[in-house]
């Protein structure tokens, strides 16, 4: 039974990745990676310096393109596909950047409209009502609309990225290190609302992060990257994985205290 009460259809994979090579230069990255998101998991990616975990969500949603493989987004390839192809696709996703990605120069209303401008024809006034309702929705007040991203705090930020990852209403979340830069009161209160988005909207994640009490409290499955490959299963299950790195990170004294603080 996955942790958010979901049971995902392992049937029925949102996201599809088959021999992936990633590499700049003579610098290899990826090699021959599969991985799976069933639909309505919330799957957390994890992995040491450089072991390519936003490379490979860039990958995924075509922002890097990759030297091999395939990758199926909603059953359809993205690995080299023209941007014409992709913005059907794009639409059914939502993207929160690390620390927001907010443009400096818009207020957070405008931010949010990025995407409903982008992808389709609504008028202000509809616009200027989704804003306000993806604001409510990650729970910041409605003055925050009219706020520059300089004026914000760093968890406000990151609540207004995901205000605009959510306005169009996508079955499918990419998160970037969400909770990172943020103390541990604003990262637990950012891990329940990630949570509460997710069981409400029905939503499928993947979460790159590096928090363990992140991944303890959000996910059902975890993708480790290491030695330029992914290793997936539940905590419990990479807890005895003989993998050196994978062993300390789930099973070292940080692993640990995590778990003896979800117990």
């Amino acid at each position: 039974m996955a942790q958010n009460g979901k049971t995902p259809d392992k049937k029925d994979p949102v996201i599809k990745v088959r021999g992936l090579v990633n590499a700049f230069g003579d610098k290899l990255v990826h090699d021959h990676v599969d991985l799976d998101l069933c639909r309505g998991e919330v799957l957390g990616v994890v992995g040491g310096s450089g072991s390519g975990k936003s490379v490979l969500l860039r990958t995924i949603i075509g922002l890097n393109r990759p030297r091999e493989g395939e990758i199926e987004v909603f059953g359809k390839k993205t690995a080299f596909a023209e941007s014409a192809r992709m913005r059907p696709l794009e639409m059914r996703w939502g993207v929160l950047f690390q620390d927001g990605a907010l443009f400096s120069s818009q207020t957070v209303a405008e931010n949010i409209q990025v995407p409903l401008r982008e992808y389709t024809g609504m008028s202000e006034a509809l616009m200027n009502e989704i804003a306000a309702v993806k604001l409510a929705m990650v729970g910041l007040p409605p003055d925050t609309a009219l706020k520059y991203p300089s004026e914000l705090s760093g968890g406000m930020r990151k609540r207004a990225g995901l205000a605009r990852a959510l306005a169009l209403d996508p079955e499918l979340l990419f998160l970037d290190e969400p909770t990172s830069g943020l103390d541990p009161i604003s990262a637990n209160q950012f891990d329940e609302l990630i949570k509460q988005l997710q069981k409400s909207l029905g939503l499928t994640v993947f979460m790159v992060t590096h928090d363990l009490d992140s991944l303890r409290a959000v996910c059902d499955r975890i993708a480790v990257l290491v030695n330029k490959k992914i290793t997936t299963g539940t905590i419990e299950e990479l807890r005895k994985d003989p993998d050196p790195w994978i062993h300390d990170y789930f099973s070292g004294v940080r692993g640990r205290a995590a778990l003896a603080a979800a117990s």
